[in-house]
Protein backbone atom coordinates (compact mmCIF):
# COMPACT_ATOMS: atom_id res chain seq x y z
CA UNK A 1 0.00 0.00 0.00
CA UNK A 2 1.58 3.17 -1.28
CA UNK A 3 0.95 5.83 2.17
CA UNK A 4 2.42 8.78 0.26
CA UNK A 5 -0.59 11.83 -0.62
CA UNK A 6 -1.26 12.55 -3.32
CA UNK A 7 0.43 15.88 -3.21
CA UNK A 8 3.50 14.25 -2.64
CA UNK A 9 2.98 11.26 -5.54
CA UNK A 10 1.85 14.52 -8.23
CA UNK A 11 4.96 16.14 -7.03
CA UNK A 12 7.31 13.12 -7.38
CA UNK A 13 5.87 12.41 -10.71
CA UNK A 14 6.55 16.49 -11.61
CA UNK A 15 10.15 15.93 -10.91
CA UNK A 16 10.19 13.37 -14.06
CA UNK A 17 9.79 15.38 -17.40
CA UNK A 18 9.80 13.04 -20.85
CA UNK A 19 10.01 14.86 -23.82
CA UNK A 20 9.74 14.46 -27.53
CA UNK A 21 12.40 17.18 -28.84
CA UNK A 22 12.27 15.62 -32.66
CA UNK A 23 11.03 12.71 -34.86
CA UNK A 24 14.45 10.61 -33.45
CA UNK A 25 14.89 11.83 -30.59
CA UNK A 26 13.21 11.38 -26.80
CA UNK A 27 14.47 13.64 -23.58
CA UNK A 28 14.20 12.64 -20.07
CA UNK A 29 15.14 14.69 -17.44
CA UNK A 30 15.17 14.57 -13.43
CA UNK A 31 17.55 16.20 -10.74
CA UNK A 32 18.19 13.52 -8.27
CA UNK A 33 19.19 14.10 -4.61
CA UNK A 34 22.80 13.54 -4.52
CA UNK A 35 26.07 14.86 -6.30
CA UNK A 36 27.05 13.84 -9.37
CA UNK A 37 30.20 11.18 -8.60
CA UNK A 38 27.25 9.40 -6.43
CA UNK A 39 24.82 9.46 -9.19
CA UNK A 40 26.89 8.08 -12.23
CA UNK A 41 28.54 5.65 -10.00
CA UNK A 42 24.78 4.55 -9.12
CA UNK A 43 24.59 3.96 -13.01
CA UNK A 44 27.92 2.53 -13.39
CA UNK A 45 28.33 -0.30 -10.53
CA UNK A 46 26.33 -3.49 -11.25
CA UNK A 47 25.58 -3.91 -7.39
CA UNK A 48 23.87 -0.20 -7.27
CA UNK A 49 21.83 -0.44 -10.31
CA UNK A 50 20.12 -3.33 -9.81
CA UNK A 51 18.97 -1.62 -6.11
CA UNK A 52 16.95 0.98 -8.43
CA UNK A 53 16.70 0.23 -11.72
CA UNK A 54 13.39 -1.51 -11.87
CA UNK A 55 10.37 0.00 -10.86
CA UNK A 56 8.58 -2.63 -7.85
CA UNK A 57 5.58 -1.66 -8.75
CA UNK A 58 6.31 -3.69 -11.99
CA UNK A 59 6.53 -7.14 -10.76
CA UNK A 60 9.40 -7.48 -12.63
CA UNK A 61 12.21 -9.58 -11.03
CA UNK A 62 16.19 -9.07 -12.31
CA UNK A 63 17.98 -12.09 -12.98
CA UNK A 64 21.26 -10.77 -13.64
CA UNK A 65 22.78 -7.68 -13.74
CA UNK A 66 26.06 -7.15 -15.81
CA UNK A 67 28.22 -3.15 -16.17
CA UNK A 68 31.04 -3.37 -17.72
CA UNK A 69 31.20 0.75 -17.67
CA UNK A 70 34.40 1.55 -19.83
CA UNK A 71 34.48 2.72 -23.20
CA UNK A 72 34.04 -0.59 -25.42
CA UNK A 73 32.61 -2.34 -22.45
CA UNK A 74 28.96 -3.83 -22.50
CA UNK A 75 26.08 -4.00 -20.12
CA UNK A 76 23.13 -6.80 -19.66
CA UNK A 77 20.35 -6.75 -18.22
CA UNK A 78 17.86 -9.88 -17.85
CA UNK A 79 14.51 -10.08 -16.61
CA UNK A 80 12.09 -12.89 -15.16
CA UNK A 81 8.72 -11.17 -16.86
CA UNK A 82 6.39 -14.61 -15.88
CA UNK A 83 6.95 -15.44 -19.45
CA UNK A 84 9.04 -18.86 -20.85
CA UNK A 85 11.90 -17.11 -21.76
CA UNK A 86 14.04 -14.46 -19.85
CA UNK A 87 13.55 -10.88 -21.71
CA UNK A 88 17.49 -9.12 -22.18
CA UNK A 89 18.32 -5.93 -22.64
CA UNK A 90 22.29 -5.06 -24.00
CA UNK A 91 24.48 -3.18 -25.52
CA UNK A 92 27.52 -1.30 -25.52
CA UNK A 93 29.51 1.70 -24.17
CA UNK A 94 30.36 4.21 -26.51
CA UNK A 95 31.78 7.31 -24.06
CA UNK A 96 32.22 7.51 -20.27
CA UNK A 97 33.08 10.34 -18.62
CA UNK A 98 32.75 10.30 -14.87
CA UNK A 99 31.26 11.93 -13.31
CA UNK A 100 29.19 13.55 -16.53
CA UNK A 101 28.56 11.73 -19.55
CA UNK A 102 27.81 8.16 -20.49
CA UNK A 103 26.61 7.18 -23.67
CA UNK A 104 25.39 3.59 -25.10
CA UNK A 105 23.90 1.56 -27.66
CA UNK A 106 20.75 -0.66 -26.63
CA UNK A 107 21.21 -2.95 -29.26
CA UNK A 108 18.29 -5.61 -28.22
CA UNK A 109 15.54 -4.15 -30.84
CA UNK A 110 14.62 -5.39 -34.32
CA UNK A 111 14.65 -1.93 -35.30
CA UNK A 112 17.72 -0.60 -35.13
CA UNK A 113 20.26 0.92 -32.50
CA UNK A 114 19.28 3.24 -29.98
CA UNK A 115 21.69 5.13 -28.46
CA UNK A 116 21.06 6.76 -25.07
CA UNK A 117 23.28 10.36 -23.76
CA UNK A 118 23.03 10.29 -20.26
CA UNK A 119 24.36 13.82 -18.62
CA UNK A 120 24.83 14.78 -14.96
CA UNK A 121 25.26 18.10 -13.77
CA UNK A 122 25.39 19.49 -10.87
CA UNK A 123 22.50 21.50 -9.35
CA UNK A 124 23.53 22.82 -5.61
CA UNK A 125 24.64 19.28 -4.75
CA UNK A 126 22.16 17.50 -6.91
CA UNK A 127 22.56 16.01 -10.41
CA UNK A 128 20.47 17.45 -12.85
CA UNK A 129 19.87 14.23 -14.83
CA UNK A 130 19.26 14.11 -19.05
CA UNK A 131 18.55 11.12 -20.51
CA UNK A 132 18.35 11.56 -24.58
CA UNK A 133 17.17 8.62 -26.55
CA UNK A 134 18.46 8.80 -30.33
CA UNK A 135 16.31 6.37 -32.32
CA UNK A 136 17.56 5.24 -35.93
CA UNK A 137 14.15 6.13 -37.11
CA UNK A 138 11.36 8.32 -36.88
CA UNK A 139 9.16 5.15 -37.38
CA UNK A 140 11.46 3.42 -34.80
CA UNK A 141 10.74 6.30 -31.74
CA UNK A 142 6.92 6.19 -33.33
CA UNK A 143 6.71 2.35 -32.24
CA UNK A 144 8.60 2.99 -28.99
CA UNK A 145 6.42 5.06 -28.07
CA UNK A 146 2.88 3.68 -29.37
CA UNK A 147 4.27 0.35 -27.06
CA UNK A 148 4.59 2.33 -23.55
CA UNK A 149 8.58 1.61 -24.23
CA UNK A 150 9.60 5.07 -23.82
CA UNK A 151 7.27 5.44 -20.28
CA UNK A 152 9.87 6.19 -17.92
CA UNK A 153 8.78 5.74 -14.79
CA UNK A 154 9.49 8.07 -12.39
CA UNK A 155 9.02 5.17 -9.25
CA UNK A 156 12.78 4.00 -10.86
CA UNK A 157 14.34 7.62 -10.45
CA UNK A 158 12.05 7.78 -6.51
CA UNK A 159 14.10 4.63 -6.17
CA UNK A 160 17.62 6.32 -7.10
CA UNK A 161 16.40 8.58 -4.77
CA UNK A 162 16.17 6.64 -2.02
CA UNK A 163 19.45 4.19 -2.53
CA UNK A 164 21.19 7.58 -2.36
CA UNK A 165 19.76 8.46 1.36
CA UNK A 166 20.29 4.64 2.29
CA UNK A 167 24.18 5.56 1.09
CA UNK A 168 24.23 8.72 2.99
CA UNK A 169 25.12 10.36 0.01
CA UNK A 170 21.31 12.40 -0.32
CA UNK A 171 21.04 15.99 -0.15
CA UNK A 172 17.30 14.72 1.07
CA UNK A 173 16.71 16.85 4.37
Amino acid sequence: MDTRSAAESTATQDRTTVERTSGLELVVTRTIDGPPPNVFEAWTDAELFRQWWVPKSFGVKLLSCEVDARVGGAYRLTFDTGSAEPMAFFGRYLEVTPPTRLVWTNDEGDGGTVVTTATFEEDHGRTRLAVHDRYPSKEALDEAVASGATSWNPETFDQLDELLVSLGVSTRR
